[in-house]
């Protein structure tokens, strides 16, 4: 994932901020405690994630789903999923996995959200085949997607299914930079349940609002490629390790990089440290033997 990344990460101060003043309270309000963690990657394919899969694997998606418990799906993003195949990608997979599908562009990025009942309809139908293996839908909207658009975000906020559990990333910068329009919008994902989506990328540290809408923490770490990639996800763990006392409910934790050569590295640095502090049994997912990456 390229987007945010910087020529130089050394430049840049990968602090995380304070919460957001309602994050506690939005937390607090979960008294079942920790539910569900799902860590993995955005992708499967061997040509980005070089050194992870063992030489003679025929079936990338089977074998991925053998070492982590997740995918955050953007492969739908590209394209509408069918019922048939979605039902090919379940059936490859173990019981307790989980898939985070993308909708795709035609709602987000080519109709901007402007009469797309039809393509809602379809996409919902097709994901609800994964059935319990559906973790949760992401929206990503496109960079210039302003807040002089919130009516059309308020009305798809208001309109989406609400038997499929929904995250949006908001990307442009002026909904974070004006407060009463970013307080409006959280209040609206709140009301209708919506997963505020977190954004840890090197170039964008606006969009590292810390605000989360329900007890759910739908977060996109970005990786620059640098070994202060190491040291933000320990940062991450603090902060995670806080708001599992405040009340987490699920904990949703994908890891990308700028140039996609060992997310599976860093991933599984991220679940043994999850496996150590919170003493949690997550499979730690392995590389391969052969050409095992570095992150520069």
């Amino acid at each position: 994932m390229k987007f945010g990344q910087v020529e130089d990460p050394s430049k840049i101060d990968f602090t995380l901020p304070k919460d957001h003043s309602r994050t506690k309270e939005i937390l607090s309000q979960n008294k079942k405690g920790l539910e569900n963690i799902s860590i993995g990657c955005a992708k499967w394919n061997k040509t980005d994630l070089k050194g992870f899969y063992p030489k003679g694997t025929k079936d990338e998606l089977t074998y991925y789903s053998t070492q982590f418990n997740s995918i955050e799906l953007n492969a739908t993003f590209y394209g509408m999923p069918t019922p048939e195949q979605v039902l090919i990608w379940k059936e490859k997979t173990p019981e307790n996995f989980k898939f985070f599908p993308k909708i795709t562009n035609t709602v987000s990025h080519f109709r901007r959200l402007i009469e797309v009942t039809d393509p809602v309809t379809n996409f919902a139908t097709s994901v609800m085949n994964f059935n319990e293996k559906l973790g949760m839908v992401f929206l990503q909207l496109h960079d210039n997607f302003k807040p002089k658009d919130y009516d059309r975000l308020e009305k798809f906020v208001k309109e989406w299914p609400k038997e499929v559990p929904l995250a949006i990333e908001l990307r442009n910068t002026e909904w974070f930079t004006d407060e009463d329009i970013f307080n409006t919008t959280c209040e609206l994902f709140e009301a209708n349940n919506i997963t505020n989506i977190i954004v840890d990328t090197a170039g964008r540290r606006d969009m590292l609002h810390m605000r989360l809408t329900t007890p759910n923490a739908f977060i996109r770490y970005v990786g620059a490629n640098a070994e202060s990639d190491y040291e933000r996800l320990d940062d991450w763990m603090k902060h995670l390790t806080k708001w599992k006392k405040e009340g987490l409910q699920n904990l949703y934790f994908f890891v990308h990089q700028n140039i996609e050569k060992a997310s599976p590295l860093l991933s599984a640095y991220f679940i043994n440290k999850m496996n150590e502090e919170w003493k949690t049994d997550l499979l730690l997912p392995k590389m391969a033997t052969e050409n095992t990456p570095t992150l520069f």
